[in-house]
């Protein structure tokens, strides 16, 4: 065999095998801020946040206003400063600093809506809500979640050592903030940059086939489904690309998967290297100008990513990272049961 595929087969196993030990760490700071958050509520608060981890809410999810989809768990509005500090602390084991940074500036997001808006909808930055699947544990199986109004985000432990992190969707309304103190925050723009640039870098052919429409859908594809299929046409394959393209393409790659915690990063990355980052595929529909209605994603066997910017004329971001066989740890559980004695 080769010499440099040796070496290649070598790097990822020892890249796959350092992602799952890192796991460890990262499930068991998470079953430690999540029991540290569950000891701080009264027993009417934690009947709120806590669900068995097979209730049909752990799977039951959205990004919309809670006035248009009536969510459970405890809102940041109901606990007291303690309180919401051992949330976050939750929420920072989950996510890298640049993530928490992200999903707390989305949450923020709702004061400068407040004021563009009539008061029909509550725009509320506590209005956010922490639930917890079962118990948590270093050894068995549990989850939590955070979701509200364009933060839905959901962590599956399984085993107390395999963690999944998906769906993971961030939305940002407005996406630029055009006026007021605020003005030229944009908190999901590294998404738009990157993947315009690579749009920008690929040559007429090229780009004739990633651009799979002429016009955006309004909103992403698979919206708010419990499992979702690869969606099709899928654009231009890093088969196709240059190297120059490819990095380009990997760099809007990291710039979602470097959103998680940096063990759980690891592991999406070991995941899709796996399967090949010459099967991923860039794809675009609606205009190439700046401040026009777009949408573009990244599908590779493994995952899928969405990003779409339509709505309130092109001032409105949804994105998601998807795992096909990994939303809400089903892959991780499956296999859990399979490889489980039994009596």
């Amino acid at each position: 065999m080769d010499r440099r595929v040796i070496l290649a087969i070598g790097f990822l196993a020892a890249l796959v095998a350092g992602a799952v030990v890192a796991l460890d760490r990262s499930s068991s700071a998470m079953a430690d801020a999540a029991t540290r958050f569950l000891a701080s509520l009264t027993p009417d608060e934690r009947q709120r946040a806590s669900f068995p981890f097979d209730s049909a809410d752990r799977t039951r999810w959205h990004y919309i206003p809670t006035e248009m989809f009536d969510r459970k768990g405890l809102t940041l509005k109901d606990m007291t400063e303690e309180q919401r500090k051992l949330a976050r602390d939750l929420l920072r084991a989950g996510l890298s600093q640049r993530g928490y940074l992200t999903a707390t500036s989305i949450m923020d997001l709702e004061t400068v809506l407040r004021g563009l808006e009539d008061g029909r909808l509550v725009r509320d930055p506590e209005r956010y809500f922490f639930s917890i699947f079962g118990t948590p544990s270093t050894h068995d199986t549990w989850g939590w979640r955070v979701d509200g109004h364009h933060v839905s985000l959901h962590f599956t432990s399984v085993n107390g050592t395999l963690v999944a992190s998906s769906p993971t969707f961030f939305g940002s309304n407005p996406a630029e903030v055009r006026d007021g103190p605020r003005k030229g925050l944009r908190i999901l723009g590294t998404e738009e940059d990157a993947a315009r640039a690579l749009l920008a870098a690929l040559d007429p052919g090229g780009r004739s086939k990633a651009v799979i429409a002429g016009t955006a859908p309004n909103d992403i594809l698979t919206t708010n489904k419990v499992t979702i299929d690869p969606l099709s046409p899928v654009g231009i394959t890093a088969r196709d690309m240059t190297p120059s393209q490819r990095e380009l393409l990997m760099k809007l790659v990291d710039v979602y998967v470097s959103l998680m915690a940096s063990d759980l990063a690891a592991e999406r990355m070991a995941r899709l290297r796996k399967a090949g980052i010459e099967k991923i595929a860039f794809a675009w529909a609606g205009e190439a100008e700046r401040g026009k209605k777009h949408y573009y994603r990244i599908q590779g066997p493994t995952f899928l990513v969405e990003y779409d910017n339509t709505q309130d004329d092109a001032n409105h971001i949804h994105s998601v990272w998807r795992d096909f066989e990994g939303d809400f740890g089903q892959d991780l559980l499956r296999e859990h049961i399979r490889s489980a004695p039994h009596p």
